[in-house]
């Protein structure tokens, strides 16, 4: 979800773009456990989330991964002793994770189900403890206040959303393309709606968002509990070879980042923002 996006925000109907989505991801499930989906600086936002899910939710909870893509969050939450449901609306990367679970020896703490994330319907008769979804999933979404209904009924009491969100505020990202004379875009990220963002010569619908901005179509279901910039003095994933070039220096922005992310004013910019929310009860 770090690839660059282009200017025209037109596009087909909805049903059309989620199927545009799903065709793209399938596109690079074979190899999206690799730089393209989890190289360095991927990774240092994945354990973000590793890390928030761990320190608010009790060991052995039961766990939603909305988006998971090939597998690598549930299997990871798993080791730790999490029961997680993992769905994804790509059936190629459905297949990948099916098999990371089944080599990994996790069959009985991970369930993995072709659904998509407008469809938790399917799910409506289950209860879990936390629901959450890492890197950009739910900017592929054109209708939160949906996701947030569907939210509502899938969590327990008090249950936690922790989510990673591609967000607007990226200064990495504006300096870039305006130093390499495209303004069209470096300011992409201000898009309003859903712009088309090229994967593999396929397409993938995305939104970006504020933090009190993607919160406020949660606002009615859950308590904002915290939120943080993620990669905000580290550049984005897509420069990662930048970091290969001087490990030293990433290595200390990455601590800079971990430890001031959260700050007031910081947290509003970053790559992506991590948020916490608590079901109201």
């Amino acid at each position: 979800m770090n690839t660059s996006p282009c200017a025209n925000s037109e596009g087909p109907d909805r049903a059309a773009r989620h199927l545009d989505n799903r065709r793209a991801f399938d596109s690079v499930a074979q190899d999206y456990d690799g730089p393209l989906g989890n190289n360095s600086l991927v990774q240092h936002m994945r354990s973000a989330l590793w890390r928030s899910i761990v320190d608010c939710v009790p060991t052995g909870g039961r766990l939603l991964d909305l988006g998971c893509g090939t597998g690598l969050d549930a299997e990871h939450l798993a080791r730790q002793g999490y029961r997680v449901v993992a769905v994804d609306w790509s059936p190629a990367m459905i297949e990948r994770a099916k098999s990371r679970v089944a080599g990994a020896g996790l069959v009985g703490r991970i369930s993995v189900r072709a659904v998509g994330i407008h469809h938790l319907d399917q799910l409506r008769d289950e209860k879990f403890d936390c629901l959450y979804s890492n890197l950009g999933a739910l900017n592929c979404l054109p209708d939160l206040p949906a996701l947030a209904e569907s939210c509502d009924e899938l969590l327990v009491p008090r249950g936690k959303l922790v989510i990673s969100v591609i967000g607007r505020h990226c200064p990495w990202e504006i300096l870039y393309y305006l130093a390499r004379g495209n303004l069209k875009r470096a300011r992409i990220r201000y898009a309003r709606g859903m712009v088309p963002v090229p994967l593999n010569q396929r397409t993938v619908w995305t939104a970006y968002y504020a933090p009190r901005e993607f919160y406020a179509a949660f606002a009615d279901m859950a308590e904002l509990t915290s939120y943080r910039g993620l990669n905000l003095f580290l550049p984005p994933p897509y420069l990662v070879h930048w970091c290969r070039r001087w490990p030293r220096l990433c290595a200390t922005l990455a601590w800079i980042d971990d430890r001031f992310g959260a700050l007031p004013v910081l947290r509003n910019a970053g790559d992506h923002f991590l948020m916490i929310l608590t079901k109201r009860a």
